[in-house]
């Protein structure tokens, strides 16, 4: 799949993601910092992955963990620095939820300062319902 917006290219090819580039910046957020490289090559491989290129550099990204039936956990989105302010985090959300793919699927998300931004595409708060379990090398001891 690839969906032009402006000078933009978002597209669902995994040939073109540029992995030092989404290495960096996973690097650089408050939810992925402490993975490893080979983690995050290895969530790629096992995960349907959508980037953002302006003349085939990536600025964007979005990962999204399914079993194409009944549900779809969307994460690992980014907008490079540069690149924020352009309404292309929007577009990217709109253009993986809006997909034939996940549009009749429940999706879920995790966030700590973007709600806004997922309540426009129908995500909703929910503290009663859902559990998180670390991994053992995350957990304190």
């Amino acid at each position: 799949m690839n969906f032009v917006y402006g000078e933009y290219l978002i597209s669902d090819h995994k040939e073109k993601i540029d992995l030092p580039a989404v290495k960096g910046f996973l690097a650089r957020s408050y939810w992925a910092n402490k993975r490893s490289e080979e983690i995050i090559e290895q969530s790629i491989h096992s995960s349907i992955c959508y980037g953002i290129y302006k003349a085939e550099i990536q600025v964007g990204f979005a990962r999204v963990v399914t079993d194409e039936a009944t549900m779809f956990w969307l994460c690992d989105v980014f907008i490079h620095e540069d690149h924020r302010g352009q309404g292309l985090g929007k577009k990217l959300i709109e253009v993986i939820t809006q997909s034939d793919r996940f549009k009749n699927v429940m999706g879920l998300l995790g966030t700590l300062d973007a709600h806004e931004l997922y309540e426009q595409y129908q995500f909703h708060r929910n503290q009663d319902r859902f559990m998180v379990r670390l991994p053992d090398d995350l957990r304190e001891r």
